[in-house]
């Protein structure tokens, strides 16, 4: 492992910001640092930089424990949240001051500030001040100026919190691509699932000062290990009484998670499922809210407010229709593991739970109604 964190614990006073904290990063990887505020996903960054000391536990990088090495000579760059450009300084002279410090020829640090505006595509930019750049313009040269020294290893802390959304969408996939073509090993924090699972290779979710889970974003939204994860990732429904629908008996669990990509909503006419009524649940639409590709339905099922997707293609609902909900799966947790139920109904039932809308024909396509 090129980064290691073993058994990290750091107080403030009496709070706990990072408890028993140990994990491992491959080099070359693109890791998100992901939790919700206060969770301390900043504090482990800061304690990897060296700007914030651990109260006990090693940090070793490359093979090095670090833990005594002034943040200068770790060998990282570092993007802060606000930039922290510059202001009296041009793109050209903010890419360069790291190199200036280190007292690097003039004319290294002039080749070396062109190659990073070329790769940054801030080339035509270095005269301007921070001022007269886009939010998207002066993150890509806090990145430039991160990466000028040649750093083993890239820290980023919220990268992308204080850009709009639509060039914050932009800036995702350019600094993945980016990271990729400088080989770098990289950390992030985000308290934004979105961005972790578009941007990197790993996910470490941490929550109240401890690490939850480590893992892929594909196993970690398929896979969920804690009570939390299984809470956090995703759009969740949260449920205490599941062993009131159809298919799910009580067990020795707390409650249960229902993702809206486990349910099924019906219209009631809809003869083709009439085999399967038996299955489904009576439900009214509440609320409805459209999500460009499909629509997002707010269903009440005896009480409980659960979330379905439905696809545009499908005939229309309306806020207080009776409908037919079929709940297939659903993550159930105990105080510290989450588990999934699938519908013990439709065990032994000719239906392919994972291709439910192969059900769907005739009556709830528009285009095959007769």
């Amino acid at each position: 492992m090129y980064v290691e964190l073993k058994g990290i614990n750091k107080n403030y006073g009496d709070y706990q910001a990072t408890k028993d904290a140990n994990f491992g990063i491959e080099k070359g990887s693109l890791v998100a640092l992901l939790g919700p505020s206060g969770s301390g996903k900043t504090t482990i960054l800061r304690m990897i930089a060296g700007l914030e000391t651990p109260d006990s536990g090693d940090i070793i990088i490359d093979g090095k424990r670090v833990n005594d090495i002034a943040p200068a000579d770790r060998g990282i760059g570092f993007v802060f949240q606000s930039y922290a450009l510059f202001r009296y300084m041009t793109v050209y002279e903010n890419i360069a001051f790291g190199l200036e410090l280190k007292k690097v020829p003039k004319a290294k640090i002039k080749e070396r500030v062109q190659e990073l505006l070329e790769l940054t595509s801030l080339k035509g930019l270095e005269d301007r001040y921070p001022n007269q750049l886009s939010g998207g313009q002066r993150q890509r040269v806090a990145f430039a100026r991160a990466l000028a020294p040649n750093p083993s290893l890239l820290l980023l802390d919220e990268p992308f919190a204080a850009i709009d959304a639509k060039v914050r969408q932009e800036l995702r996939t350019w600094l993945r691509k980016m990271i990729y073509k400088v080989g770098i090993t990289s950390i992030f924090v985000t308290h934004d699932q979105d961005e972790a699972v578009e941007v990197a290779d790993q996910i470490i979710v941490t929550n109240k000062g401890r690490i939850e889970q480590i893992g892929s974003p594909l196993d970690i939204y398929k896979n969920p290990e804690t009570p939390f994860v299984t809470e956090f990732i995703g759009q969740s429904s949260v449920i205490e009484d599941y062993h009131r629908f159809h298919g799910f008996e009580k067990g020795n669990y707390q409650g249960a998670v229902i993702r809206p990509e486990f349910v099924e909503v019906f219209k009631r006419d809809n003869r083709e499922f009439n085999n399967y009524i038996d299955l489904s649940e009576e439900g009214e639409i509440i609320d409805i809210l459209f999500r460009g590709n499909s629509l997002e339905l707010t269903v009440d099922l005896h009480g409980v407010m659960i979330t379905a997707h439905r696809s545009l293609e499908r005939r229309e609902v309306k806020v207080g229709e009776k409908v037919r909900v079929l709940i297939y799966r659903l993550f159930a947790f105990d105080e510290d593991r989450a588990y999934l139920l699938e519908n013990e109904n439709l065990k032994g039932r000719n239906i392919n739970i994972d291709n439910l809308e192969s059900y769907l024909y005739n009556e709830e396509y528009d285009f095959f109604v007769i």
